[in-house]
């Protein structure tokens, strides 16, 4: 039997992950109440069992007297010297107890308490391997459509993908096998309640770190991550390694690697682009692919007014404003697009230096205008002096 039961305890332990140490501790308690609930008490009980055989023994701590008032924590005279000669009262003495003189109903409570500790433990062993995979990617298989919820196998648990955490127009067939990504593991009575994304922009990051190296190892950092599922997503990224081009490593070799991620999202448009921490460019990047004339930013006010071509604002604001809620989203800045013809029309841009291919502020563009008219003046007045004496000492000659 003991056999039976090492064996059992080591199947648990290989296929269910659950502590062997564990379950015998479990034995060992439902033993203990075993005896508490076939003599009434338990405090005076001690279970020992042997971690390889699986043999185990129960003993009761019981006070020699001359007559037994209380079994279960007394023992007679003449008993305990058939134990040990030598007993006298008021000795304690260690007595065996045998478990198979416990009743019906107190050896089923034990087996329930095996039982119960073995479920608990079971709970636990799943809660805390999946509670280590929160904000990470996994695979599951599609099981059920549950009203507007998927239920989603991930393995030894079901996972649940809510409404709100689908991609609008997604589809999921049984047996489908799809990528989630677990937001959060909670702990139940009935075990782990997991919830998994298909739409939180995690997902895209992990899947980069799975499919390019780059990412995976360090050399290239995501910076920053905007989304909207389904539809297109933006990301910023840095490398730290100045050999390393961020957006070449994650685009790959005739962009092998982004089509694997936008074939697993089932073909979201991503666009990657640089990170900067100048704000200015960051934006400028971030409103890509439309081109930008001037980025005037304020960092503390996280504001930034964009100026574009006019035949380019209706691609940087993006159809019904995407691009631009993106790329607000991307940098953390309210950015404000407005048309050159728009810009100067308000007078938040003034000129344009076609050589020098750069912008000038009213106030730069003043200063400038002004210093050259001092200029102009300076040297006309030079001029004039210059004539002056030259026309007095052609006077001076004609005197002479």
């Amino acid at each position: 039997m003991n056999k039976e039961l090492m064996g059992a305890l080591d199947e648990l332990e290989r296929d269910k992950n659950i502590s062997k140490e564990t379950l015998l501790d479990a034995i060992e308690q439902s033993l203990i109440q075993a005896y508490k609930n076939h003599f009434g008490k338990a405090d005076n009980v001690h279970v020992t069992i042997n971690r390889e055989t699986g043999d185990f023994s129960v003993f009761a701590d019981r006070k020699v007297v001359e007559f037994v008032e209380d079994p279960a924590e007394e023992i007679s005279l003449v008993e305990a010297q058939k134990q040990n000669t030598n007993a006298e009262v008021g000795d304690i003495l260690k007595v065996p107890v045998h478990s198979d003189k416990f009743g019906r109903i107190a050896t089923q409570n034990a087996k329930n308490i095996i039982l119960q500790k073995i479920r608990e433990e079971e709970r636990k062993v799943l809660y805390d391997q999946y509670h280590g995979n929160e904000k990470e990617v996994v695979t599951g298989i599609v099981q059920r459509v549950v009203g507007h919820n998927v239920s989603v196998n991930l393995g030894k648990a079901d996972a649940v993908l809510a409404e709100n955490e689908q991609v609008k127009g997604e589809t999921f067939q049984p047996t489908e096998r799809i990528k989630v990504y677990i937001l959060e593991v909670k702990d139940t009575p009935k075990g782990p309640r997991i919830l998994v994304s298909r739409t939180h922009p995690g997902l895209v990051k992990r899947l980069f770190e799975s499919e390019v190296a780059e990412v995976k190892d360090g050399t290239v950092e995501i910076k920053s991550i905007a989304r909207e599922a389904g539809s297109r997503t933006k990301l910023a990224v840095w490398s730290n390694d100045p050999d390393v081009d961020p957006v070449g490593a994650c685009v790959g070799v005739n962009g092998a690697r982004v089509s694997a991620i936008v074939n697993e999202l089932r073909g979201e448009k991503i666009d990657i682009i640089n990170w900067d921490e100048n704000p200015a460019i960051l934006i400028e990047n971030a409103l890509s692919p439309a081109k930008v004339i001037a980025v005037m930013a304020d960092p503390d006010e996280k504001t930034a007014l964009v100026v574009v071509p006019d035949y380019q604002l209706s691609l940087a604001i993006g159809k019904e404003g995407q691009n631009a809620r993106l790329a607000a989203r991307l940098t953390g800045f309210k950015i404000d697009i407005k048309s050159e013809t728009q810009a100067r029309e308000s007078g938040d841009f003034y000129d344009y230096d076609e050589d020098d291919d750069e912008y000038y502020e009213d106030e730069e563009y003043e200063e400038s205008s002004e210093g050259e008219e001092a200029s102009q003046d300076s040297e006309e007045a030079a001029a004039g002096e210059e004539s002056k004496e030259t026309g007095d000492a052609v006077e001076n000659e004609d005197e002479e």
